[in-house]
């Protein structure tokens, strides 16, 4: 309600780009996965949950550009009428798209600090990976309880809200208080935990590469590590910081902006108006809404930054001589 038809039309257009490539990048890591499995074993294994959650956050946004207005809108009162958007769980598309964007979204950010704790437990605590994966169960149980519970709790609060601008459905777009209890608290969580574990883990691997380069013993292996662990973790911590940044921006300001638009839109829809304050045009920036789009995207697409090896072009060459001896088997049969 805050944002001009070309505005939405224009963020409609950027969102549904934006999911596409995430959806591609975070397939193709995925696939990747399913064609060389004895590749990733922990610690790396969480970035192939984190990139299917992702994958599935992409999902529910391509279905909401697909949708258009549909699912997060409800249905003219009358030829020509205006049309509400969508408040509460009794339409299902809508509520459908919430539990799919809101549950995979923050299990892909447990996966994260997962993901930052392996690594501390491999780099810092020495563990091995057949210890690690011998506690796999507990961090499934943790990626995948959590969300369900957070999420359960909001449809029973009725706290699902349509998004005009991404055409899906979210938790705390008209709520400050849903807004701040179940994603900005939990995320900034989340950032917190994997980014302290992983800071953690960074400075056990500057102690072990300070011991090597006493002992005499090459580092360039280690060195390599640090620098791809170092590069992914920023893909990830910066747009994740950004994208918490824009939370807290519009739970500071979404009650100076409904106040606003009621004064402005008042008379139209005979409705009271609010008494003046000392922001009597406040009115959201949409240039923070697309950044937070492209900001939740980009951590999807860069998740594949850890597969861009010479390594993945082996697993892939290898499936294909698999596939091509295989058909021509079936030939010779």
């Amino acid at each position: 309600m805050y944002f001009k038809p070309a505005e939405v039309r224009f963020a409609r257009l950027l969102v549904g780009i934006w999911s596409v490539l995430c959806c591609a990048s975070t397939l193709f890591t995925v696939l990747t996965y399913l064609v060389d499995m004895r590749r990733f074993s922990y610690p790396e294994r969480p970035i192939i949950f984190l990139s299917g959650c992702y994958f599935m956050v992409a999902v529910a946004y391509v279905a909401g550009f697909l949708l258009g207005e549909r699912a997060v809108c409800g249905e003219r009162f009358a030829e020509g009428g205006y049309r509400t958007v969508v408040q509460g769980t009794k339409k299902e598309g809508c509520t459908i798209l919430f539990m799919v964007l809101y549950f995979f979204g923050m299990a892909s950010s447990i996966w994260w600090v997962v993901l930052s704790l392996t690594w501390f437990l491999a780099a810092g605590m020495k563990w091995g990976h057949e210890a690690i994966e011998a506690n796999s169960q507990y961090f499934h149980l943790a990626a995948w309880a959590v969300p369900a519970v957070k999420t359960i709790a909001v449809l029973a609060m009725g706290q699902v809200d349509g998004d005009v601008l991404s055409g899906v459905c979210y938790v705390g777009l008209y709520s400050a208080d849903a807004l701040r209890g179940f994603v900005l608290a939990p995320l900034f969580v989340y950032l917190a935990l994997g980014t302290s574990f992983l800071l953690a883990g960074f400075v056990s691997l500057f102690r072990i590469r300070t011991i090597m380069k006493h002992g005499g013993t090459k580092t360039e292996k280690l060195e390599k590590l640090m620098v791809r662990i170092g590069v992914f973790s920023v893909l990830y911590t910066v747009p994740a910081t950004i994208v918490l940044a824009c939370y807290f921006y519009e739970q500071a300001s979404r009650d100076a902006w409904e106040r606003a638009w009621l004064r402005q839109s008042c008379k139209s829809y005979a409705v009271p108006c609010p008494p003046a304050d000392g922001h009597p045009d406040a009115s959201p920036d949409f240039t923070v809404f697309l950044i937070k789009y492209l900001m939740t995207m980009i951590v999807g697409i860069t998740t594949g930054f850890w597969i861009w090896t010479g390594k993945t072009l082996q697993s892939w060459r290898r499936f294909y001589r698999r596939l091509s001896t295989g058909s021509k088997g079936e030939t010779a049969v």
